[in-house]
């Protein structure tokens, strides 16, 4: 991956969701991005880096993850995530956007876009958690480890020797080729989360709030959803087969294109970078 990218400006902004992190790069309408779990808005610094000559990119960061501050205790669950992408709109003054989401950002997205179509100008969906898929099968170790008690453990493990969290007993499984992510970017990821044990708790509480409840809700409101939609998904994800992709693009009737990046995984968007931001900017052009 391209390690010499100059950082975006970083911001924040009051909510009554907390006070919200964000990067943001370049001007014109706005596209949104949103990661899932474990990571933050550096998921999408290729895109920021290189898409900003057409888009005013934001990169928020979800509740309990990044720069994003929250209160104790509150409400962390995907529904509620969705929620805080309305109020980190309004707080910005931003009508409608080019909505993007991967992994559990996905499912936030599919939330907020069914909830508010009128704000959503397309949507581009990327492997991610769809309809009844909560939390997937090979994450759940993960999640049983967690809810044990391991979660700061791991975190700090994962820190300490950045070849666990490569490992495939760890994050591994989520790229094409684990050697190729930078240990600087593991420390932007997961440095964070150890921030506070306050902190780690909330990355708890969000990753026990995983239930398929939250998109089998908005279903009916995604089968009407018209905006125009990519669905670009990895070949070889062990967490998201492509049967989702075709499910999503079944289901969204606003449904333009469904892309496959042969052999790719989860976290595409970061080793596959350049063939998935040609593929957006021709989806957002066609839109246009």
């Amino acid at each position: 991956m391209d390690g010499n990218l100059s950082s975006p400006a970083r911001y924040s902004v009051q909510t009554a969701s907390g006070r919200v992190g964000y990067a943001e790069r370049g001007n014109g309408p706005v596209a949104l991005f949103v990661h899932g779990v474990l990571l933050n808005g550096h998921l999408w610094r290729h895109q920021l880096a290189h898409l900003s000559d057409l888009r005013r990119c934001i990169a928020v960061d979800l509740l309990a993850h990044g720069e994003t501050e929250i209160a104790p205790d509150q409400d962390v669950s995907v529904t509620a995530n969705a929620r805080m992408l309305r109020e980190f709109l309004d707080a910005l003054d931003i009508d409608r956007v080019d909505l993007v989401g991967n992994d559990s950002g996905g499912g936030i997205a599919q939330i907020f876009a069914a909830e508010h179509p009128e704000r959503v100008r397309s949507l581009t969906l990327t492997d991610c958690d769809t309809h009844d898929n909560w939390p997937p099968e090979a994450f759940k170790p993960f999640l049983a480890m967690a809810a044990a008690g391991g979660l700061r453990g791991a975190l700090e493990g994962m820190l300490a020797d950045k070849s666990v969290y490569r490992s495939p007993q760890a994050l591994g499984p989520a790229y094409e080729d684990p050697q190729s992510l930078g240990d600087a970017d593991i420390e932007a990821y997961l440095r964070p989360l150890l921030r506070s044990e306050q902190r780690t708790r909330d990355l708890q509480r969000f990753l026990a709030a995983f239930d398929p409840r939250h998109t089998l809700a908005v279903e009916a409101k995604l089968r009407a959803l018209q905006a125009p939609t990519l669905i670009a998904w990895g070949t070889d994800d062990v967490y998201f087969d492509l049967a989702w992709s075709r499910w999503l693009a079944e289901t969204i009737p606003g449904t333009r294109e469904r892309v496959e990046f042969e052999g790719a995984r989860i976290f595409f968007p970061e080793e596959r970078w350049e063939a998935f931001n040609r593929t957006l900017r021709a989806h957002w052009l066609a839109s246009a």
